[in-house]
């Protein structure tokens, strides 16, 4: 299965405040809030998985950056949450 991570700034007036959840065809499995930063929501979403994901689609903001294997989000979190942020700005730009 292909779930999703959904991660969002808890608090716009607040910076270093995230929250996410993961979800699978629209039903929500687990979430956590007050995480650091948007790597931390990848880690901790991972670690949360059981077996049955094989990949997870990082969504940033409503705007989904990637599709990942689950050793890819394990060994590139950084890379992955850098990502997620730089496209999200991207398309934020854009529609200004």
């Amino acid at each position: 299965m292909i779930v999703r991570f959904h991660v969002d700034p808890s608090d716009v007036m607040q910076q270093g405040n995230y929250d996410y959840r993961v979800s699978y065809e629209g039903e929500d499995l687990f979430e956590d809030t007050g995480l650091g930063n948007i790597e931390a929501c990848i880690i901790a979403a991972t670690e949360g998985l059981g077996q049955d994901a094989l990949a997870a689609e990082v969504a940033y903001k409503g705007i989904i950056s990637g599709t990942y294997p689950l050793a890819s989000l394990a060994l590139m979190s950084a890379q992955i949450a850098e990502h997620a942020l730089q496209t999200a700005m991207a398309i934020e730009e854009v529609m200004r």
